[in-house]
């Protein structure tokens, strides 16, 4: 468990596509085995430590010929950024991808007083 140390707690959210490999072949559609992507998100501000991140899926889209098979997270989770990693393996088939993430955490208090 995380435990939060600092009366003042910072949240950063957003949404990113990750891909639309459907459009121009890319791996994710045409490939098969193991596959990642990856898309560094910088936070609008900075932590004071690295914060705690989740990633979730907010558009998925595969075709119906092969098994979904999806592994997404949040990687190198750093004060300033983090890294969005999608991976898929086997036969699937992934047209694009769209995820949402959130990031809580520490953030600095310009009115707090340093004793």
């Amino acid at each position: 468990m995380r435990k939060l140390t600092n009366h003042v707690i910072g949240i950063d959210d957003g949404e990113e596509v990750l891909f639309s490999d459907f459009e121009d072949d890319g791996q994710m559609w045409t490939g098969t085995g193991p596959r990642k992507t990856s898309k560094t998100i910088e936070f609008d501000g900075q932590f004071e430590v690295p914060p705690s991140v989740t990633v979730t899926l907010a558009m998925w889209d595969t075709s119906n010929d092969a098994n979904m098979r999806l592994d997404v997270r949040a990687e190198n989770v750093t004060e300033k950024s983090f890294e969005i990693a999608f991976r898929t393996w086997g036969d699937s088939k992934v047209a694009r991808v769209r995820v949402s993430w959130q990031a809580i955490g520490s953030v600095s208090d310009e009115a707090a007083w340093d004793i």
